[in-house]
């Protein structure tokens, strides 16, 4: 039906207050019955909170005699309060519906009955009258005590059947710790005993500003947060907390008494979890809650699986850095199934402890494993600050590469510096049980590349490879033995060697340097 003209828009006006002030003037008068019944009757423990009911319906009724000077809506024939007047009106509901449902919960079985009937009418009328409030009644219908079909199965048992509902505890793994933001004492009391009878620990905030100074120390699940406050409103203290690097993880449930699309849409873009109208069905909240703490909880276990993983994986990177090139790990990581290498020119070097089984006979195996180990640590850190690449390790033999992975024109000269310094280090640490090094260099073409599965290892053959080690074992304890073409490789003025043509064992003569 279309809004009627001027000529009838005072009726139209006195209708619609009419409709809304009928149910507003019914839940005061029940109310007062209700305290006379139970000043008279008991349990006196249920006064505080009926009179909170009580004060509740006398701030509805008198913001009700605003509607008065308030013009109507021309929309489709229903009237619609403005969001402030609305959000106003749902504030005194919170409070009526709130503590007569807690009045239902706690006090049911003690209660008498007509007790009990008068209360279920106040939750009936409140209901009925949020409805108007909500614009969802056709002002000018032909009964004016017609209510929604939704309200007609409101009874005494429905409502104690959502009260004992509302009253089975939630296990540990449901509860929280949740801040409850509301400028409203009646709205953080309400909120606060009925999470705090949920087995939440709760903490109340009057406004957004002392909500950020209580979340600078404490730690919370959960935020609730009305939308319209006085000093920050609950979008403005939504934005900071989602813009903070610490708070933007803390899931929050917006509370309004705007039945308002619009908010609900900006609530949730601005980062909101969930959404939740006033007067707050006990139910719904407790629902809400629960899937909000699990979802967050979830997401919670999801950050410490990710973060185990990458621990995990950082793990397995390490011990891939320590027993492979870091260029061959990343060559892995990208994917390459064979990884295979010909080096033009790289450079050999082989160590060898001499007389080590007899060392190794005489000597308690921890000390010589701990002996052993402390050496070739020693070795690879000095390959580290020479750059060299060391391959494997063999008993007591220590095999290292100059110019592979990565090919350098110095890999001559970087090998030799790193052998020189192995002997000194040699010396230095075995004291005065001295362990003497025989080492071997030489430089050629070599193949490098990855073989293994369940242990990779990082190697390199070829006939370089092969003089290397006879480099080695023909060599002179406590002496660099270096091959003609590592000799060729270090050039001219490298320094004196000392000449000698030698028979290698699987080459025949050929020429050999020692290092002076």
């Amino acid at each position: 039906m279309s809004v009627p003209n001027d000529i009838g828009r005072r009726a139209y006006i006195a209708r619609l207050v009419q409709k809304i002030a009928d149910p507003a003037q019914a839940i005061l008068g029940y109310q007062e019955l209700v305290i006379e019944a139970v000043l008279e009757n008991g349990p006196a423990e249920a006064l505080p909170d009926l009179e909170k009911v009580l004060g509740a319906a006398r701030d509805l009724n008198l913001l009700i005699k605003r509607l008065l000077e308030m013009e109507a809506s021309q929309t489709a024939g229903i009237f619609t309060v403005d969001s402030e007047l609305r959000h106003d009106l749902r504030t005194p509901m919170n409070a009526i519906l709130g503590y007569s449902e807690m009045v239902l919960e706690d006090f049911s079985d003690v209660l008498a009955a007509s007790i009990v009937d008068d209360i279920a009418k106040i939750i009936e009328e409140s209901r009925f009258l949020l409805e108007q409030i909500d614009g969802r009644l056709d002002v000018f219908s032909d009964d004016p005590d017609e209510k929604p079909t939704d309200h007609i199965d409101v009874t005494i048992a429905a409502d104690l059947a959502r009260t004992i509902a509302a009253r089975v505890a939630p296990s540990s793994d449901e509860t929280g710790r949740i801040l409850v933001v509301d400028d409203t004492a009646s709205n953080r009391d309400l909120l606060n005993r009925r999470l705090t009878r949920d087995g939440h620990l709760v903490t109340v905030a009057s406004s957004g500003e002392e909500a950020l100074r209580i979340l600078e120390t404490q730690e919370f699940d959960l935020a609730l947060a009305d939308i319209l406050m006085p000093d920050m409103n609950g979008i403005e203290l939504l934005s900071r907390l989602k813009s903070h690097e610490r708070l933007r993880e803390i899931p929050v449930i917006m509370i309004s008494g705007l039945k308002d699309d619009d908010a609900i849409i900006r609530c949730i873009e601005a980062g909101a979890e969930d959404y939740l109208h006033k007067p707050i069905d006990p139910v719904l909240l407790r629902a809400r809650i629960t899937a909000c703490l699990e979802r967050s909880r979830w997401r919670e276990r999801e950050r410490r699986y990710l973060a185990q993983i990458e621990f995990e994986k950082e793990r397995a990177d390490t011990l891939l850095d320590a027993i492979l090139p870091r260029q061959v790990v990343k060559r892995l990581a990208d994917g390459e199934k064979v990884i295979a290498d010909r080096i033009d020119m790289a450079t050999i070097v082989f160590a060898d402890i001499v007389n080590f089984t007899e060392f190794a006979a005489r000597t308690p195996p921890i000390t010589l494993v701990q002996r052993l180990g402390e050496l070739f640590s020693r070795f690879d850190e000095l390959a580290d600050q020479h750059g060299i690449e060391k391959i494997k390790t063999i008993g007591d033999a220590y095999m290292a590469a100059a110019g592979l992975p990565d090919p350098r024109p110095d890999h001559a000269q970087a090998a030799v510096a790193f052998a020189r310094a192995m002997l000194a280090e040699t010396y230095q640490m075995t004291g005065e049980r001295r362990l003497s090094l025989r080492i071997g260099i030489n430089s050629g073409p070599v193949i490098a590349g990855l073989i293994g599965r369940k242990r990779f290892v990082y190697d390199v053959w070829g006939h370089t490879v092969n003089v290397a080690s006879r480099m080695e074992s023909c060599g002179t304890p406590g002496r660099i033995q270096i091959s003609q073409s590592t000799f060729d490789a270090l050039g001219p003025d490298f320094g004196e060697c000392h000449r000698e043509i030698r028979d290698i064992h699987g080459i025949g003569k050929y020429p050999t340097y020692l290092l002076l």
